[in-house]
């Protein structure tokens, strides 16, 4: 024998039913703290903090170009045993 029985309600009704705590002030209360995180830290993944932050692994002198690339083909170039 099967039996199928169907149930409409929204979420808050079914955790009223079961006995569940209601956590919206909590849930409130950590979504705000997450937002403020993120406003916080945002500054850091703009475009402009993004590429300061890429181009600081590159040298910042053509000099220090120029010597960077001489040490790697000169490497690239010599045999090792």
């Amino acid at each position: 024998m099967k039996c199928t029985v169907e149930i409409e309600c929204t979420p808050l009704e079914a955790r009223q039913f079961f006995g569940l705590p209601d956590v919206t002030p909590l849930q409130e209360r950590m979504m705000s703290e997450i937002e403020k995180k993120m406003l916080a830290e945002m500054e850091r993944f703009s475009p402009d903090a993004i590429l300061k932050t890429w181009l600081s692994l590159y040298p910042q002198t053509p000099e220090q170009f120029q010597d960077m690339m001489a040490r790697a083909l000169n490497g690239g170039l010599t045999k090792r045993p």
